[in-house]
This record gives structure tokens, C-alpha cells and sequence, in this order.
């Protein structure tokens, strides 16, 4: 049993039992993937995969507890590696961060400079997508931490540290009829078309929420994947948007109004993802500090060995 051939299975169920795009992944052949998954079948004496033909298109229960392990046996090489890194250039390597639009765009830039200045021989790497997205990425081992609000407290192979809270504002071009009102109503919002983020993003679930609460059915003519989409199309006067609060900067919106939304949508919490049972570099434990100072080293130590 080879450490490449747990990569390759790996891999091939990351692409989906695709064989080609994973032999593309990989810079190897598909031909090489199947013969070295076929040794390692032969060593268990189960058959990880279902084919049809030379077609993957499942696989089996053993395969299913075989992959776990695999999973388990690559991140703690990755592990091992990282402890010998660690020890012997303990300012330098990468670290990368799966993150949304919102939190790369208005809440890491702050966290990622002040890193930087502190570790200029890091290499850091943003990867944007959905939180959903963005979680596989790191249980993939694609990426060291998920920032993000939405979906990742549903992946268990994930730590769960919370950051901040936020809330939504309701933004509006000048002059709009809703920045006359004494105090923003559900009721008067839906009066209007609605412009906010798309159903996996930012905070989404909690604005379905307070609608439904009240059983108004909110007429949202378009959804984005990020803020600055939603402020363009409000701007162009579509609609009025619902966004995060961070996600406002009067100084360059100058062209829009924003109106308090606390009081109408529940706070949604960051979080920052980490695999369970993987090492951290020692200057990862000071990047999530930078970003949330609550979280020291003590904190994300116990809550990855489990403890609350």
C-alpha cells in the first residue's frame, strides 16, 4: 500500500468518480489511476468501486470505510509534514484561506495585512466560493481554514470557532421613500423589489426566516453572490438592497443610502472551519487570533481535542 494510491482514490471521489478529471488534477494519467486503484483493490481483497465498464459509478460500503480511512492517513501525512516545517522554518510556508466574497472583500483585509507584516514569508492564498464550496475545500485538504457564515456549521468533520456577529442593513438609493419612514417595518420592505444575496450566501437563511415569520412573501428580482453586485443593481435602481451591515461604506457609497435592519433579521455568526485532528502552523494560531483575538491558542486547542 502506497500513499499515492490513497491520493488517487481520493481524489477520484473528490472529482465526482470522475477518472479523467481526476487524472488532470493530479498531472498523471487515467490509465495510471486505474491500474494503481486496482493493486490496492487486490491488496485489501475488496473492490473500493462499482464499475461499468471502464466507467467508475459508485462505490461500495467497504469502498465508502476504505476512503475514510485513506482521508484520515493523507491528512495525518500532511500532519507530519507540517511538524517538520514547523520545527525547522517556523516563519515561512502558506497558508490558505476558503472564504466568501463578503468576508474577503470587508472583514479579512484588515486580519490579512497585519499578518503579512508579521510573517512577509507566508504565502497566502484566498479561495472564494459558496460556504459550501468552501468547507469541501478544506476537508479536502485544498485549504488550511473556512471563513464564512452560512452552511459550514453543517460539515462535522469541521471545528466550528465563532468570530463576530452581524447584522443586515436595508440600502437604498437617495431620496427613497423607505428613508422617510420613523423606524424600517418587514411590511414596508416587501412594498418594494428586493435586491440580496443569493440563498447560500451571507446571512440569507435569516432574512427567509424573518419573512416567513410574519408569512410576507418578499419580491426579490435578483440574487448575487456578492455585495458589491447588489449595490450596483440598487444604484441602477432596480430595487433596494438587503446586505450585510459591513458590507456599507458611506465614504464610497456615496451614491446610496443605508438603513438600520437589526431590529428585523436575527444576527448571523462567523465562523472560522478547521479540519478536525490537523496540525496548525504556529503562525495559523496567529492569523485566526489577528482576525478574532478571542480565539488563542488555548481555545482552538480545546475545541479541536473536543472540549467546549
Amino acid at each position: 500500500m502506497k500513499l499515492q494510491q490513497l491520493r488517487y482514490l481520493c481524489e477520484v471521489a473528490n472529482q465526482g468518480l470522475n477518472l479523467s478529471k481526476a487524472a488532470e488534477a493530479l498531472h498523471t494519467s487515467q490509465p495510471g489511476i486505474s491500474k494503481q486503484i486496482s493493486l490496492l483493490e487486490e491488496e485489501l481483497g475488496v473492490d473500493i468501486f462499482v464499475r461499468n465498464g471502464k466507467r467508475v459509478v459508485k462505490i461500495t460500503p467497504p469502498g465508502q470505510a476504505i476512503l475514510e480511512i485513506a482521508e484520515r492517513i493523507l491528512r495525518d501525512a500532511k500532519n507530519l509534514k507540517q511538524v517538520g516545517q514547523e520545527f525547522t522554518n517556523e516563519a515561512s510556508g502558506s497558508l490558505t484561506i476558503a472564504t466568501t466574497h463578503t468576508q474577503a472583500r470587508y472583514a479579512l483585509p484588515p486580519a490579512i495585512k497585519h499578518f503579512t507584516a508579521r510573517y512577509p514569508k507566508v504565502r497566502l492564498v484566498l479561495r472564494q466560493g459558496n460556504p459550501t464550496q468552501i468547507s469541501e475545500l478544506v476537508t479536502s485538504g485544498e485549504a488550511d481554514i473556512a471563513i464564512a457564515t452560512e452552511a459550514i456549521g453543517s460539515f462535522r468533520e469541521l471545528v466550528m470557532l465563532p468570530c463576530y456577529q452581524w447584522n443586515h442593513c436595508v440600502i437604498t438609493p437617495p431620496r427613497h421613500p423607505l428613508l422617510k419612514l420613523e423606524k424600517l417595518t418587514l411590511e414596508a420592505i416587501v412594498e418594494h423589489p428586493i435586491i440580496t444575496y443569493d440563498f447560500a450566501f451571507t446571512g440569507r437563511s435569516k432574512i427567509n426566516q424573518a419573512f416567513g415569520s410574519k408569512e410576507l412573501i418578499p419580491n426579490v428580482v435578483l440574487t448575487a453572490i456578492d455585495a458589491d453586485v447588489i449595490k450596483t443593481y440598487v444604484e441602477l435602481g432596480l430595487g433596494i438592497g438587503i446586505l450585510a451591515q459591513m458590507a456599507f461604506d458611506p465614504k464610497r457609497d456615496k451614491h446610496l443610502r443605508a438603513i438600520d435592519a437589526s431590529h428585523l433579521f436575527e444576527p448571523s455568526t462567523t465562523r472560522i472551519g478547521i479540519t478536525r485532528n490537523s496540525y496548525l502552523r504556529g503562525y495559523v494560531y496567529d492569523f485566526i487570533g489577528i482576525f478574532a483575538p478571542h480565539l488563542n491558542r488555548a481555545v482552538i486547542t480545546a475545541a479541536m481535542e473536543g472540549h467546549t
